[in-house]
């Protein structure tokens, strides 16, 4: 039952990626100047913005910017982060040495922080915060995968088929890689609650979708300078932002007590 509520909540989600007509049919864009800072109401469930615009269809259709950018910021991280892992645990000493030590000093970076430097390197813009993002996550991903990588070379069917002749390629590819898999899902889940504050931050920061583009972090960035009057124009894309992370977080909490066997 306590799975269920985070579990809906990000079906919903889904929903308002995928189809966001669905859940409110009111264009996002869509200025009413004579309705501006209009408090929550029958017209506006959650109040309108300094320009008119519906803040429930803005909060809804920035699920699709703001999500779209930490899946696949965490979709790029993952797949270098199990390439890299993979290659420091199946590589010479030196080599294995020489990446773990990069994974360690990117790890001492606060993931913000290091998006940050990654941007100030190639400038602002929705792909750049991708890239961004991704470059910050990936030490999460490669770390775990290579101490797997350790255990899962030197279990017996891996040495059983080198034994066998088989070549390095095809025991990587179908013995080490299907087995160190196991905690990507997890940790993915977790990670893409992290990449969407990120991401949110980021936005909000100018860096990521420009306005009029419904985003969380941009919306709540335009609403600080109406916070005495206009609260709601803030308080609703934060409530999403909290609400995301939060069910991304139980969900992935949930998955990792069952990998571990804790829970039926």
């Amino acid at each position: 039952m306590r799975i269920f509520v985070p579990a809906t909540f990000l079906v919903l989600l889904a929903l308002a990626v995928a189809a966001p007509g669905l859940i409110t049919g009111v264009d996002p864009l869509a200025a009413d100047p004579l309705r501006a800072l209009a408090p929550p109401g029958a017209d506006h469930w959650f109040g309108s913005d300094h320009l008119g615009r519906d803040v429930l269809s803005r909060v809804v259709y920035g699920a699709r910017h703001s999500l779209t950018i930490g899946v696949t910021a965490t979709v790029l991280a993952v797949t270098a982060g199990v390439l890299l892992g993979l290659a420091a645990g199946l590589s010479p000493k030196w080599l294995d040495e020489t990446l773990a030590r990069s994974f360690d000093v990117l790890s001492t970076l606060p993931e913000l922080l290091l998006a940050l430097l990654v941007i100030a390197i190639t400038g602002p813009g929705t792909v750049n915060v991708i890239v961004a993002i991704a470059v910050a996550q990936i030490p999460n991903y490669a770390r775990v995968i290579r101490a797997q990588t350790f255990v899962v070379r030197h279990a017996a069917y891996v040495e059983q088929a080198v034994t066998f002749g088989r070549s390095r390629l095809a025991i990587t590819a179908g013995h080490v890689l299907p087995n160190v898999l196991g905690p990507i899902p997890v940790l993915a889940t977790i990670g893409l609650g992290t990449a969407v504050i990120a991401a949110s931050g980021l936005s909000f920061l100018g860096m990521g979708p420009q306005p009029p583009a419904a985003e969380w972090g941009a919306m709540l960035s335009e609403a600080r300078n109406y916070l005495r009057v206009a609260w709601w124009e803030a308080l609703f894309p934060g409530i999403a932002i909290t609400l995301t992370v939060v069910c991304l977080t139980v969900v992935g909490r949930r998955l990792q007590r069952r990998f571990e066997g804790r829970t039926p």
